[in-house]
């Protein structure tokens, strides 16, 4: 059975509760693959689908996504993690199901940036 959300948190509240799920923009962060940039883990806006890095990635584009328009729930996009995350409340649920098309079905590397010398 699932935990529910934290007592109080409307926005892992409403997330736990959403009847469609969000389609998520594409297999890596957007703003890294736009910029070439890396990435450790991605978070899945559940607001819009929006895929962005996570703190440990050298821009944080998850957390910049929220800063910029105030989506305030995330979760995890790697495989088998069902966790997630309020900004503004700074709460951690522990299992936030994904919807179909939701969950990542294996974990995204970022592309190459750099080629190997050629001899």
């Amino acid at each position: 059975m699932n935990a529910p959300a934290p007592e109080g948190c409307s926005h892992l509240e409403a997330a736990e509760s959403r009847s469609a799920a969000v389609v998520p923009s594409g297999h890596g962060c957007v703003e890294c693959l736009k910029a070439g940039g890396v990435w450790v883990h991605l978070r899945l806006c559940m607001t819009c689908g929006h895929v962005g890095c996570c703190d440990n990635s050298p821009n944080k584009h998850a957390t910049k996504h929220f800063h910029g328009t105030g989506h305030p729930v995330i979760r995890s996009y790697e495989p088998e993690e069902d966790w997630g995350y309020c900004y503004p409340d700074e709460l951690f649920l522990e299992e936030l199901p994904a919807r179909p098309g939701e969950a990542a079905t294996r974990h995204y590397e970022p592309p190459h940036t750099s080629h190997p010398t050629r001899k």
